[in-house]
């Protein structure tokens, strides 16, 4: 059954090549709704969700109340500025697993109806009318392994020139 926010577990799975097992969005191709609509074959850019949990701190600020899991993220993060990092970073998670990095999660609708007014706070415009995604960043696993709370993550950048993170 699906439902858009996950629980927390003791662990998760990282699959190569597929993303966390068990979870909706695993595969080779795209799971979304949106984007299996468009094109079913397109490859699965969107194996794995991670969010910084500072956002969580952001949005109690603007009087949401969310936690780890509730935006359907696979993996919350602590202390790394996952939306600075460019496309293709190695994210090092626990003692096996490597994600690397995509993109940006464009929310969609799904955010809305988990709370009136949420998309607004995690999508909004720069100065400069630039769009700017606050729900966190995709990657897809390249290594598998077991994921637990309190695993060290770290972060290994692609040779230069780096690319922003785009919308995935």
């Amino acid at each position: 059954m699906y439902a858009f926010t996950k629980p927390n577990r003791d662990s998760i799975t990282l699959l190569a090549g597929l993303g966390v097992e068990g979870d909706v969005h695993a595969g080779v191709t795209v799971k979304h709704r949106s984007r299996v609509a468009q094109d079913p074959t397109q490859p699965n850019l969107r194996q794995v969700h991670l969010i910084h949990e500072e956002l969580f701190g952001e949005l109690r600020e603007a009087g949401f109340e969310v936690a780890p899991g509730d935006l359907g993220e696979n993996v919350t993060t602590s202390g790394l500025d996952l939306l600075a990092l460019p496309v293709g970073t190695l994210l090092h998670l626990g003692d096996e697993a490597v994600v690397e990095v995509t993109g940006l999660r464009n929310p969609c609708l799904q955010i809305e109806a988990f709370q009136a007014g949420l998309l607004k706070q995690v999508v909004g415009r720069a100065d400069d009318g630039t769009i700017l995604r606050k729900a966190g960043i995709m990657g897809i696993v390249r290594t598998g392994g077991a994921v637990r709370p309190g695993d060290r993550i770290s972060a290994v950048l692609p040779a230069e020139p780096h690319r922003p993170l785009e919308r995935v």
